[in-house]
């Protein structure tokens, strides 16, 4: 078998060192044009061609795009994944993902293994807000890779983004609990230094605030996007004197949890209590007692992500482009929400 050609072999045979044909390949600016062209030439001949990084060197483009996402395993971030992938195919690009498991640790890495990968761009949901990791995403923009957040982001200059309007789905999906009757809602919410919820949680004041009713800073909880959260939350709320009786959950997780220890308790949903998500899972419209949710689009969202991509790769003009795209959400309204 064919021995696979490499650096040193184009070295020995250009009486070079493995250093100059390695910067030569990379387009170093400290190597002449002369030299660059020999290289390249060599590398041609001795059949190093074939490998598909020098290939992707000599045109500057991997056609690979790199997504990290904080996790797989839900169907908003998989249904981004499906946007962009169903966006970008056409166009030539194949996708490669990474998961971070909100671990800044994770992203850090998997930013690194990107960039060396040679990939044509990046588009991204941060796990958290921390700054440990901004001298790695600034490195993306300093290298000229396209990068785009999307539903979580950092305030960044010179990165777009792709989200939806947060607060306008924490008001509705609130205004909605009011509409039907409740007077004393209480909000599960995520981690408040991420901006989604922030502004759902801003949403859900101001919804309040409209309505003349008073914030209860004893119902506001922090808490994961998991069922078990929602239960411990729900166990916590009704041990108080009065108790809530309506929830704003910024995750359909936590909601679904909720409704459980709520009926586990003989408590009636929605003539006694009733509960909203976020997120528009699956399992919310599927259920016997289905779930009202506010929809983030994810499809469109990873589409746009992939749109405000191509547009930045495609510009020619050397002009910096920066898009903050904001979708609308959208409320689905179900039993769990639904007196009236």
């Amino acid at each position: 078998m064919d021995q696979k050609t490499t650096i040193y072999d184009i070295a020995k045979r250009l009486d070079i060192t493995a250093a100059t044909v390695s910067r030569a390949l990379n387009n170093n600016p400290k190597i002449s044009e002369a030299t660059r062209k020999l290289v390249l030439e060599t590398a041609d001949k001795m059949n190093y061609k074939q490998n598909r990084l020098a290939q992707s060197l000599r045109s500057g483009k991997s056609n690979n795009v790199g997504v990290i996402v904080p996790r797989i395993d839900s169907n908003f971030f998989a249904s981004v994944i499906r946007g962009i992938e169903e966006e970008l195919h056409p166009e030539g690009y194949h996708v490669i993902i990474c998961q971070t498991h909100e671990d800044e640790k994770r992203e850090i890495e998997n930013i690194t293994t990107l960039l060396n990968a040679q990939v044509d761009g990046i588009l991204m949901s941060i796990s958290n807000v921390s700054k440990e990791n901004d001298h790695v995403i600034k490195n993306v923009v300093d290298k000229n890779v396209p990068l785009i957040f999307f539903d979580r982001k950092k305030k960044m200059e010179g990165v777009s983004s792709v989200t939806i309007n947060d607060f306008e789905g924490g008001y509705l999906a609130t205004k909605n609990l009011i509409e039907q009757g409740c007077k004393r809602i209480a909000h599960l919410t995520g981690d408040q230094s991420l901006e989604i919820f922030e502004h759902r949680n801003n949403g859900f004041k101001k919804a309040l605030a409209d309505s003349g009713l008073e914030l209860n800073e004893n119902y506001v909880f922090q808490t994961k996007s998991n069922v078990d959260a929602g239960r411990q939350a729900v166990e916590k709320l009704l041990s108080m004197n009065p108790p809530p009786d309506g929830i704003f959950s910024s995750s359909d997780f936590a909601a679904l949890g909720a409704i459980q220890e709520l009926r586990e308790r003989g408590v009636k949903i929605p003539e006694e209590f009733c509960v909203f998500g976020f997120g528009n899972e699956p399992f919310t419209r599927f259920m016997e007692l289905s779930i009202s949710s506010v929809d983030q689009s994810p499809l469109e969202m990873g589409k746009m992500a992939a749109k405000v991509f191509l547009e930045q790769i495609n510009n020619t003009d050397n002009i910096k482009i920066e898009k903050k795209v904001v979708l609308t959400p959208e409320l689905h309204i179900r039993k769990s929400s639904t007196r009236k």
